[in-house]
C-alpha cells in the first residue's frame, strides 16, 4: 500500500485528537507455540492500519504540534548478527526514509524518552486493557510526570480510547483498501472453486483444507486469515468446527468456510455443496431456502439502511421457509416474534470485514443500529444446521448443515459482492462438480 495512505490515516486521527495530546499504541508480541519456536508474527491491526510498519518490538507515538516531528516510531536497531538469524530489520534509519516516521528511536529508549514526550500534554489517547503489563508501563510514565508537580512539570489530566476514534475510522474503507479486499476475496474464491473441483467422497476433510491454503499461498496470498472450516454431514451442524479430521461421506454435503490475507486484509467465504456433486431433494430443498435468505439480506447491504436490515431479512424468508417445510409450526407473526427460528439459525448474519476477520467498529451508535454507509464491507452468511438427534424433526432433515457467506461493500449503487466468482446456485454447483 502507498505511503501516503498511512501518511492520511495518521492525519485524520491527529485531527480528531487536537493540539496537547499524544497517542500510545504498541504492536503485537511475539508469541510462543511451543518452547523456542514461535507462532508466525503478525502486527496490531490498528498498529499497522498508522504505520505500514510490521516488525515487532515497535511502538507508535503520535503528538499533534511537536516541533521536532508529530510521528515518532520506537523499533528494533540494525543488527547484522541478528538479521542473518532472524531476518531484515528496518532499524532507526528505515523507520524514517521507507515508513515515514519524523523521528525514531531505539525501543530499548522507550522508558527513558517517553515521559518526556507527555510532558505538558493534557490527553492521553491509548487503548487500556489488551496488555496489562504495557498499561502498567503507560502509568508509570505518567506518574513519573506527576511526582514532579512542584518542579512546575504539568502531565495528562485524561485518559481517552484511542481505539474509540480508531476503530471508526477503519470501519470506512478506502478506495486502496476495497482494492486489496477485492484481491483477497478473488483469490479465495479461486480456492473455493477449485475444492468444488477436486472433492470427491472418500477424501477427508483435511485435504480440502490443504488445498484451500495451498491455492491461496501458491497464487500470491499472505497466509490464511482465520483456521479453515472444513465440517462434511453433520460435522457442518458445529459453528466453529475446525478439527477437519473425518472422511467425506457420499450422500453427505460439505460446509466449506474459509479465506485468505492479503497485505493483512482479510476475505471470508463460506460455501456448502454436496460431496458427491448432486444435491438430494431434501438438501435442495433447505439449500435453496437459505440462498434466497441470503439474496435477500445482500439486497438490504445499501447506503441508508441499518446495519440489523439485513439480518432481518433473512430471518424473514427462512422462518416463513421453514413454516413451509414444517420444521416450524404456527403462523409467521407468532414465529418471528417467538424467534423459533433460532432453534436452526442461531447466529447473526454478518459482521463487519477489513484488516481483522472480525472487523473493529461499532454495531450500535447511541443506542440504536449503526446505518450503514458508502465504504463500509460486511459479510452476510445466515445459516441452517440440523444436527442428527433433533426431536421432532424428520429423520430427511437431520444432519445437514449449510452456510452461505459473501463479502459485501456497501457503495452508493447498492451492494457490491466482492466474493460473487463462486458459484452458489444449485444448477451452477451441480455443473461445475459434473464428472
Amino acid at each position: 500500500m502507498n505511503p501516503s495512505e498511512f501518511k492520511r490515516r495518521r492525519r485524520q486521527l491527529m485531527g480528531m485528537m487536537g493540539a496537547g495530546s499524544v497517542a500510545i499504541l504498541p504492536t503485537s508480541k511475539e508469541a510462543v507455540r511451543n518452547r523456542d519456536v514461535h507462532h508466525p508474527f503478525r502486527p496490531d491491526s490498528d498498529f499497522y492500519y498508522l504505520t505500514g510498519f510490521s516488525e515487532p518490538e515497535a511502538v507508535l507515538v503520535l503528538v499533534p504540534g511537536r516541533t521536532h516531528g508529530e510521528y515518532i516510531l520506537f523499533c528494533r536497531e540494525k543488527d547484522t548478527t541478528k538479521e542473518m538469524w532472524d531476518g531484515y530489520r528496518a532499524g532507526l534509519e528505515g523507520a524514517v526514509a521507507d515508513f515515514g516516521a519524523d523521528d525514531a528511536f531505539p525501543i530499548t529508549d522507550l522508558d527513558d524518552i517517553l515521559p518526556g514526550l507527555l510532558e505538558e500534554r493534557e490527553r492521553v489517547f491509548f487503548a487500556m486493557g489488551s496488555d496489562p503489563a504495557f498499561d502498567k508501563r503507560v502509568s508509570d510514565w505518567v506518574s513519573q510526570i506527576r511526582s514532579r508537580a512542584r518542579a512546575g512539570v504539568h502531565g495528562p489530566i485524561e485518559f481517552l480510547a484511542l481505539d474509540h476514534f480508531l476503530h471508526d475510522m477503519r470501519l470506512y474503507k478506502s478506495r486502496a483498501e476495497t482494492a486489496l479486499m477485492r484481491r483477497a476475496a478473488r483469490l479465495s474464491a479461486a480456492a473455493h472453486v477449485e475444492l468444488m473441483r477436486q472433492c470427491e467422497p472418500g477424501m477427508h476433510e483435511y485435504q480440502l483444507a490443504s488445498l484451500f491454503r495451498h491455492h491461496c499461498q501458491m497464487n500470491g496470498a499472505d497466509q490464511l486469515a482465520y483456521s479453515s472450516i472444513v465440517g462434511g454431514g453433520n460435522n457442518a451442524c458445529v459453528l466453529h468446527y475446525v478439527e477437519n479430521s473425518e472422511a467425506l461421506q457420499d450422500g453427505d454435503l460439505v460446509l466449506i468456510d474459509a479465506g485468505c490475507e492479503l497485505g493483512f486484509y482479510a476475505s471470508d467465504i463460506t460455501r456448502t455443496f454436496p460431496v458427491n456433486g448432486r444435491f438430494s431433494d431434501p438438501q435442495r430443498a433447505l439449500y435453496e431456502l437459505l440462498l434466497e435468505a441470503q439474496l435477500g439480506a445482500i439486497d438490504k447491504a445499501r447506503p441508508g439502511n441499518h446495519w440489523n436490515d439485513p439480518h432481518r431479512a433473512a430471518v424473514r424468508v427462512l422462518t416463513k421457509g421453514l413454516l413451509k417445510l414444517g420444521l416450524l409450526r404456527g403462523t409467521l407473526a407468532k414465529a418471528l416474534k417467538a424467534e423459533s427460528y433460532t432453534r436452526f439459525f442461531m447466529h447473526r448474519t454478518g459482521h463487519w470485514l477489513g484488516m481483522d476477520v472480525h472487523d473493529v467498529g461499532d454495531y450500535k451508535v447511541d443506542g440504536h443500529w449503526r446505518e450503514l454507509e458508502r465504504g463500509m464491507v460486511l459479510t452476510i452468511e445466515p445459516g441452517l444446521y440440523i444436527p442428527r438427534g433433533s426431536k421432532g424433526v424428520a429423520k430427511k432433515w437431520q444432519g445437514i448443515g449449510i452456510r452461505i457467506e459473501d463479502d459485501v461493500l456497501v457503495t452508493s449503487k447498492g451492494p457490491d459482492v466482492l466474493s460473487r466468482d463462486v458459484p452458489k446456485t444449485v444448477e451452477r454447483i451441480e455443473a461445475l462438480m459434473a464428472r
